[in-house]
């Protein structure tokens, strides 16, 4: 089968690229890791303009719909660019508010993700929720039933100094039953799509810049990246890259049809574009030498965001065992 893009979409993704390059990213995560976060809003208001934001909210709530194949397109590009913010979790938030069945949350919550006036973070299946600090709310599914806080404990220290994790506390409940439970099952679907695609955007962001680097860095009197070892790993990081891209499209495809398989095919996908990032990762860090284990080149913010994005929303063992299981 062949995936290919319509003209549309290719646009899309011209544009979203355009207006990331021209938006200087890496200043903008460095200044959100150090919890600064006027610059990260600014560039979350810009994302709404495109219409970033409104892909996982119905029309009936000012948004595009929920459209896994242009989610996940849009998400490779936030991780090319290494956007911070609680961007997967938004998106999960609005798949989970959307399902849920109660309107209220929904109608207040829902139009303002689209427009980008809210940041949100999801909390589901674990005790700390992603940018809390910087989230107007978290929502904390908890088995059964959902509540909604704007309070948490402190941040914590992360291998990515972007992602910042905090423990949401107190809240009131929206939602109990198995509803509830229905819902986070989606939204844990599509935040595993779109983190996947963010992985693979990732994984070609540090593929290109360790190209760009060996063909100008020197040993011998000439450029490393025509020693053939060299060339086997990069090779190799691109086989992978390109192994994940099909599969993270099919289960964006497979998402948007409803189909029974969506979560297996959607794990796979989280599974082999986590690898794939990895594997793009250490490459990087082992052919750039010291400048790869430094956090002053830029390099650094792709470098460090490739295993916690890999692990978040499901590490790769609880991604294969969804897969065996069915």
């Amino acid at each position: 089968m062949r995936f290919l893009l319509t003209a549309e979409q290719r646009e899309f993704v011209r544009s979203l690229d355009g207006m990331l390059t021209a938006s200087g990213t890496p200043a903008v995560a460095r200044a959100w890791a150090a919890g600064e976060q006027k610059p990260g809003r600014e560039l979350w208001a810009r994302l709404a303009a495109t219409g970033v934001c409104a892909l996982a909210v119905p029309e009936r709530y000012g948004g595009s719909g929920l459209l896994p194949v242009e989610l996940a397109l849009a998400f490779v590009e936030l991780g090319r660019h290494a956007v911070p913010g609680p961007l997967a979790e938004t998106v999960a938030a609005a798949a989970f508010l959307e399902r849920l069945g109660e309107d209220a949350p929904a109608e207040a919550w829902l139009p303002r993700i689209a427009a980008g006036e809210a940041v949100v973070s999801l909390c589901a299946g674990g005790p700390y929720a992603l940018d809390a600090d910087a989230a107007d709310a978290v929502f904390v599914i908890e088995s059964d039933t959902v509540r909604r806080t704007d309070t948490h404990g402190p941040v914590q220290s992360s291998l990515d100094p972007a992602r910042r994790p905090a423990r949401p506390l107190g809240g009131g409940v929206l939602a109990e039953g198995p509803a509830v439970t229905a819902a986070a099952a989606h939204a844990v679907e599509v935040a595993r799509l779109v983190t996947a695609a963010q992985c693979l955007g990732l994984g070609r962001a540090l593929l290109a810049a360790t190209v760009s680097h060996v063909k100008q860095r020197t040993q011998f009197q000439v450029a490393i990246g025509s020693f053939q070892a060299v060339k086997h790993r990069l090779a190799n990081t691109l086989i992978g890259l390109e192994f994940a891209q099909p599969l993270v499209y099919a289960a964006a495809l497979a998402v948007a049809a409803g189909a029974p398989s969506a979560g297996r095919e959607v794990a796979a996908a989280k599974v082999a574009a986590g690898e794939a990032g990895c594997a793009a990762a250490r490459t990087a860090l082992q052919l750039h030498g010291a400048l790869g284990y430094s956090d002053e080149p830029d390099l650094s913010l792709w470098i460090r965001k490739a295993r916690p994005l890999r692990d978040a929303w499901g590490t790769p063992a609880d991604c294969r065992a969804r897969v065996l299981t069915g």
